[in-house]
């Protein structure tokens, strides 16, 4: 049966209340960025381990939550994820690892990727390889998430990371061509900088010349906003490629891209 596409509420008191109680149950996917911020993600846990009989997982990963600073959406987002991979290698339990890789909740999926990117077994390129198929999710939510869990493993590896990646760039799933440049953002979004990228952007041009004129908007606000994040420290680097690229690639999407690039240049 083909699931019916649903437009999510505008505003979370505008979300049903059926809706919300199958959300936290995690029987259906969260429709919007209104409903992703609106599951209690402590109830959605709770319904998972019940579910598949691990309630013994439920206190020392609600007692890691609770020991945050700061508790946001991404902050127990990454405790919980963080919670379940050592809950899960305490107890040899791959099979539930598996299981959640590919729950239908999006928030269960976003969980799973930080059980990638917490896993200090893998090296980078097992790392990457691991957390490609979330890159290439169907839902937003578990696309952002994907390079926020891997992201300080990149920074840590950047050389081999920046080569793996440079691959990614011809893939032809937007989805991962786009990963590709918004894991090595210099600056990113709810996350730390990577200052050798601040410092040294040129290091990168192997990811960001094969998308100068990608002909998805998806990517090309990607490659925009890096350059951007770039020129805050590197101006002259960043007026240079996007000089040099509007010569070699007189298309629409290069000249969408390097006015992206250069809005903060160009206040």
């Amino acid at each position: 049966m083909t699931e019916i596409k649903r437009k999510g509420a505008r505003s979370t008191k505008d979300i049903p209340a059926n809706i919300l109680v199958q959300l936290n149950r995690g029987e259906i996917e969260t429709a919007n960025l209104v409903e992703w911020l609106a599951v209690d993600q402590r109830l959605l846990l709770e319904n998972l381990l019940v579910e598949h009989q691990k309630p013994h997982y439920l206190k020392p990963i609600l007692s890691k939550i609770d020991q945050l600073k700061k508790q946001t959406v991404n902050t127990i987002n990454e405790a919980i994820g963080t919670g379940l991979f050592e809950q899960a290698t305490q107890n040899n339990d791959k099979e539930f690892l598996a299981i959640i890789s590919k729950h239908n909740a999006d928030l269960v999926r976003c969980w799973t990727t930080y059980t990638i990117g917490k896993n200090k077994k893998l090296n980078i390129t097992e790392m990457l390889k691991q957390i490609q198929p979330f890159s290439a999710d169907k839902h937003f939510g578990v696309r952002e998430i994907s390079w926020l869990a891997v992201r300080a493993k990149i920074a840590q590896n950047l050389t081999k990371s920046i080569e793996i990646l440079s691959g990614w760039t011809n893939h032809k799933d937007e989805n991962i061509r786009r990963f590709a440049s918004e894991a090595t953002r210099p600056r990113g979004v709810w996350c730390e900088h990577i200052e050798e990228l601040k410092q040294n952007p040129e290091l990168a041009l192997s990811i960001l010349e094969p998308l100068k004129s990608d002909k998805l908007k998806y990517v090309q606000d990607s490659v925009g906003n890096w350059l951007n994040d770039a020129s805050k420290t590197q101006p002259e680097f960043v007026q240079k490629l996007c000089q040099r690229w509007e010569k070699e690639s007189d298309t629409k999407e290069t000249k969408y891209i390097t006015k992206k690039a250069l809005r903060t240049i160009n206040k």
